[in-house]
């Protein structure tokens, strides 16, 4: 029979409990040591670690008061606040197990034990040690990662009066947990503000998690968001954590908040005025702490007028807005912006040494940029691609300003496979390759409008 690895520390002031406690229990873990003087405990577990401490309550001759083995439990957390402590003592007194857990200790097992009782009891201690460990290293490992997350990326860039606003916005709502709603066209950088606002504010050591609500489909809405428990439905092989209880602590981010329907709408209420969620096919409520930021370039006025928005819902995100202005209306921005991903992509693809010539600025702020920021994004990306090394050359830099209009002009020539063809190339050129948008556009689901995609090589 293989052994559990668990590290086990045996303090009794007696030889012969000592001596049975190990015999036994080096039949089933790994490691098995005993100490006889409790006041060498402290010294103890700062030269070795163990994972499960079964500690004795009673150490001076006729004692029955416990206070020895309860003050040295209290020892044994302040040198390590996540020891697992199980007690022991020959006194089957429940006052007595009660005031142990109290203080810290994990179990509480009578002398004389049964072997059964005593080695469940272990099993269950260690399991218990391995599973406080692993959530430790996994949120040491999470606060590495945000850390990380944070100091890369999360820039917003620019120094015109519109973004000089936005920045002092952030600033004031960043240290609060009041809701917030941004808002802006498409590629305005919204996720980026959110993420800016997560960095700033008193949650940042914890998680930031996205969620595109357009691309979450009705269905799976609940599961998604709230979790499911194993068996609730048929793909539900295993219980799931939803996006709110992953997020407690830190800041849930909904983005394209504006594409949910009214039914969805109303769930989402309800989670986010209570702050609980209840798992898909679970009847145990779970309280969620989270900082909400959500965002849409919906107008939700006019769908709140139109009916296509709930107004309660409004009012329950929008504690704060932050509007982003379209890169059109802060040119004076596009500059910087363009350094800043030149450097950036100049990087990546190894070509030290390229400026920004006077023509290609003349270029680009000749420009309206219906995609944003994300368009001129790509465009210095492609740039920097086709570009000659040490040599950005205005030809280098690609602007097709898109059609204000998707109508199609049919001739003789056109068949249905080309006029599918330009739905397509439109649809998308119009949402700046959002695929999300331009399917709802064209009236079809994101696969299909994949599918046409590959088959027109597009």
């Amino acid at each position: 029979m293989s052994k559990m690895t668990c590290r086990i520390l045996i303090v009794d002031d007696q030889e012969d409990i000592l001596t049975a406690g190990r015999i036994f229990l080096k039949q089933h873990f790994s490691l098995v040591r005993t100490e006889i003087n409790p006041q060498r405990l402290p010294d103890l577990l700062q030269k070795e670690p163990y994972d499960v401490i079964l500690l004795d309550m009673n150490y001076t001759a006729g004692a029955t008061s416990s206070r020895e083995g309860l003050d040295l439990l209290q020892r044994i957390l302040e040198v390590d606040p996540q020891a697992v402590v199980v007690m022991m003592t020959a006194y089957g007194d429940i006052d007595l197990a009660v005031q142990a857990l109290k203080l810290g200790a994990t179990d509480f097992v009578v002398k004389p034990w049964h072997n059964e009782k005593l080695l469940a009891t272990m099993i269950s201690a260690c399991k218990l040690r391995q599973s406080t460990s692993e959530v430790q290293h996994l949120r040491t490992k999470q606060q590495h990662l945000n850390q990380t997350l944070n100091e890369l990326g999360v820039e917003l860039v620019g120094s015109s009066p519109a973004m000089q606003r936005v920045y002092q916005t952030l600033e004031k709502v960043a240290t609060t947990d009041a809701n917030v709603l941004i808002l802006g066209e498409n590629g305005t950088g919204k996720e980026v503000a959110a993420r800016l606002l997560h960095r700033l504010s008193h949650r940042a050591k914890e998680v930031f998690i996205p969620v595109d609500l357009g691309a979450v489909t009705e269905s799976l809405f609940e599961s998604e968001l709230f979790g499911h428990v194993k068996g609730s439905f048929t793909d539900a092989k295993e219980d799931r954590a939803g996006r709110f209880e992953v997020a407690s602590g830190g800041t849930l981010f909904l983005d394209e908040i504006g594409n949910l329907n009214l039914p969805l709408q109303a769930k989402l209420l309800t989670a986010l005025q209570s702050r609980v969620i209840t798992p898909v096919g679970s009847n145990r409520p779970r309280p969620v702490n989270i900082r909400l930021v959500s965002a849409t370039n919906m107008p939700l006025y006019e769908m709140v007028k139109q009916g296509r928005f709930r107004q309660d819902l409004l009012y329950r995100i929008n504690t704060v807005e932050i509007h982003l202005p379209p890169l059109r209306e802060r040119k004076e921005d596009i500059q910087p912006l363009a350094e800043h991903f030149l450097a950036s992509f100049s990087k990546k693809y190894q070509k030290p040494n390229l400026r920004l010539e006077k023509a290609v600025l003349q270029k680009l702020l000749g420009y309206s940029w219906p995609g944003n920021i994300r368009e001129l994004e790509h465009t210095m990306e492609r740039a920097v691609i086709m570009s000659e090394p040490g040599h950005l050359h205005p030809s280098d830099v690609y602007l097709a300003e898109p059609s204000t209009h998707t109508a199609v002009t049919l001739d003789t020539e056109a068949t249905l496979g080309n006029v599918e063809k330009t739905l397509v190339q439109q649809a998308l050129l119009k949402h700046n390759g959002n695929i999300t948008h331009a399917s709802k556009e064209l009236g079809i689901t994101r696969t299909a409008l994949y599918r046409r995609i590959e088959k027109h090589g597009l």
